[in-house]
């Protein structure tokens, strides 16, 4: 089974991604780090129940890579938006063989961080990259272990596309995850949160 593990901003850098989510919630991130493999950076934002927000952008110091980053990163433009839902499994391998088109697994590390990720060969993810990016963490470590509690939690995360309906009967078999909510619509991902400043909602 999948569950939600956190939420992903793309940015064309962090400082752009930073002023974006901390003028919508209202909060501080925290620092994260560098992904060595796909020449990115992070900022981090711990939210309850065991979740995390993370702000990514191609960090300008690392070399590129010569494969497509993840999360669609190499095509990115414009503002800083919501890019990806990342749900966690205890059987990552069990999981692509299931649902081939959602990448293969890369071994990843960020310090003592250890992690495996499906990513497609293109790094775009099906259904316009409203499929979740599947993790499986390696030990017990996790990032939202060590972030400073912010106050906010999610409320819920919508889905909207066109096929909303084809993803979610895709998913159902394996995702049992009343935060996350498939809509009919134009593509976009819309996360609510409650805040110490209220109710407020990320794009």
């Amino acid at each position: 089974m999948l569950v939600l593990d956190h939420l992903a901003v793309a940015a064309s850098s962090l400082e752009e991604g930073r002023e974006h989510v901390e003028s919508v919630l209202g909060v501080p991130l925290q620092r994260g780090g560098q992904h060595a493999h796909f020449g990115t950076q992070n900022l981090l934002l711990g939210l309850e129940d065991g979740l995390y927000l993370e702000v990514i952008a191609v960090d300008p110091e690392a070399e590129p890579p010569t494969y497509p980053r993840w999360f669609d990163l190499d095509r990115f433009t414009g503002e800083p938006r919501l890019q990806t839902w990342i749900a966690r499994t205890d059987n990552l391998y069990e999981f692509v063989y299931k649902f081939p088109d959602s990448g293969e697994p890369v071994a990843l590390s960020r310090g003592d961080l250890r992690w495996k990720m499906a990513v497609p060969l293109n790094g775009i993810l099906p259904h316009d990259n409203l499929f979740p990016a599947v993790i499986e963490w390696q030990g017990t470590a996790h990032p939202a272990e060590r972030l400073t509690p912010s106050g906010c939690s999610l409320r819920r995360v919508i889905l909207s596309h066109p096929q909303a309906e084809v993803l979610g009967q895709r998913l159902a078999p394996v995702l049992s995850e009343e935060r996350v909510v498939f809509e009919q619509g134009p593509r976009a991902i819309v996360a609510e949160f409650d805040t110490p400043n209220g109710v407020r909602v990320l794009t």
